[in-house]
């Protein structure tokens, strides 16, 4: 089987051929200012290897989904998913080496970056066995990994340009290969654009998009005027997958249209009725309701008279105060039991279950400042040692037992974050139930890679805390060392 595929024409030099093994090996970078041709680029690129190797497309603007109808690639819309369940997407198609186009059309910037970041780390951590070759094309990759911190999250930044940077990092001996595209090098993360060898280079305008770019194709600073004057659809190529030397190259047609094609110029017929009654018509009782109402802010207080005003309030609230009881036992049992019922519910919402501990605690401040229960419910540490009690799924009555009391002290020897993992194998093991799957495990682990919670398993049999062994039907049993507790076979 050949390994050249054609992307286009060499103007006055023949066909522009790309080597498809060596792009496997050394990643590609495509830069364009918008309208300069980068999506029919990839298009092309995607059309002619779609026969000859798997492909994963993370397309933010739904540019790709009509490869489905002629390649029969899987078309995932991200809205409809959960970050899990794109996880799990990204480690099954590995698995069945299916080509697939991740639509993130439908979701704001914030979410598309934590939903591809799920999509690829998916990809990451297949075993070793399933490690055959990926292009994996990112469209856009600026917003994914970005230079600069922008108005995204932090938390969603740091995700995605993880992502990034393990594709265009580690990804080669996974068998991923990287291609990605961007409107302007200035925009894209240093340590993710470095570890490409293959580059096309098009129309730019900025002076410091278009330095850049000539020092990555070797050119002088005088030739990099040459990127203004470029063709739509034309690109500079250089790379051991493309050419020596650079070369001009214009991409060839595209089997395939996409859906958000530019805008085309049609003549223009000025509207029929008068322009008054359609544009500046009385509003109908549908829109005045829709319209939020304009509320005028109150001129600020004064300053020295509201400071006046707090201390003579805080002077009666003190002489009318009584000295408070002390808590009886039976009241502190109470009022735990109703900020354990606040964290459970926490941790019912989908949103809650991959955030880090310390942002979970702020959220855990104000329910409880909310259900009455003050400012100061839980320090940090009590707080961990509470979410780790309540992600293991403990019951009520099993939390009163002599043996979960001796599971809680085992797990006070352990690190926080892997305490949580240990209490949920405690009580399966003490319920004699089945051994958690990786699944849950890592849901309990506060990740959506099984992969990490395989890892956890590993550390905590490495440290003689856990066994685990599996039955004839290579179904796993869990034993906690000390105590005995043994689960029911389970599958992994």
């Amino acid at each position: 089987m050949s390994n050249m595929i054609t992307i286009g024409d060499v103007p006055g030099g023949g066909p522009a051929q790309m080597d498809l093994g060596e792009l496997l090996a050394t990643r590609l970078l495509v830069q364009g200012n918008s309208g300069s041709g980068k999506s029919h680029l990839l298009r092309r690129l995607l059309e002619q290897s779609a026969r000859l190797v798997q492909q994963a497309i993370i397309d933010p603007e739904g540019d790709f989904v009509s490869l489905a109808e002629k390649f029969g690639h899987l078309v995932i819309d991200g809205a409809e998913y959960s970050e899990m369940e794109l996880h799990a997407a990204g480690e099954r198609m590995r698995l069945h080496r299916a080509s697939v186009v991740l639509n993130l059309e439908g979701l704001d910037a914030d979410q598309q970056m934590k939903w591809a970041a799920a999509f690829l780390g998916g990809m990451f951590e297949v075993p070793r066995e399933y490690w055959y070759p990926v292009l994996v094309v990112v469209d856009e990759a600026q917003l994914f990994a970005p230079a600069a911190a922008g108005e995204v999250s932090d938390e969603a930044r740091r995700a995605s340009l993880g992502a990034m940077t393990n594709l265009m990092c580690r990804g080669r001996k996974r068998g991923l290969a990287g291609v990605i595209a961007t409107q302007r090098l200035a925009k894209l993360a240093k340590n993710v654009a470095a570890e490409a060898s293959n580059f096309l280079m098009g129309r730019t305008f900025l002076d410091i998009d278009m330095a850049r770019a000539a020092d990555l194709l070797g050119m002088e600073r005088r030739q990099a005027e040459a990127f203004r004057d470029l063709a739509r659809g034309t690109f500079v190529a250089l790379g051991p997958a493309l050419c020596r030397r650079p070369v001009s190259v214009r991409i060839g047609a595209v089997e395939t249209e996409s859906r958000s094609a530019g805008p085309v110029l049609a003549p223009f017929e000025p509207p029929s009725a008068p322009v008054h009654d359609l544009i500046l018509a009385p509003l109908t009782t549908f829109e005045v309701a829709s319209r939020p109402a304009k509320i005028v802010a109150a001129p600020p207080p004064d300053l020295l008279s509201s400071l006046a005003a707090h201390g003579e309030a805080q002077q009666q609230a003190a002489a009318r105060t009584e000295p408070e009881q002390e808590e009886t036992p039976e009241s502190q049992q109470e009022r735990e039991a109703r900020m354990m019922a606040v964290l459970r519910e926490m941790l019912e919402s989908a949103e809650n279950t991959f955030r880090p501990a310390p942002v979970l605690y702020q959220d855990f401040l104000v329910r409880c400042r909310i259900a009455g229960l003050g400012r100061n419910a839980l320090d940090l540490k009590r707080f961990n040692r509470a979410l780790a009690t309540a992600r293991s799924g403990v019951s009520e009555d099993m939390s009163v037992t002599p043996e979960w009391q001796e599971a809680q002290s085992l797990a006070q020897g352990l690190p926080e974050d892997v305490q949580s993992v240990f209490l949920c194998l405690a009580r399966a093991a003490i319920a004699r139930q089945p051994c958690p799957a990786d699944a849950e495990i890592a849901r309990v682990y506060g990740t959506v890679s099984q992969g990490r919670a395989r890892r956890v398993l590993e550390w905590l049999e490495d440290r003689n805390i856990i066994v685990l062994r599996k039955d004839g039907v290579e179904r796993r049993i869990l034993t906690v060392i000390g105590p005995g507790w043994e689960t029911l076979p389970g599958e992994a």
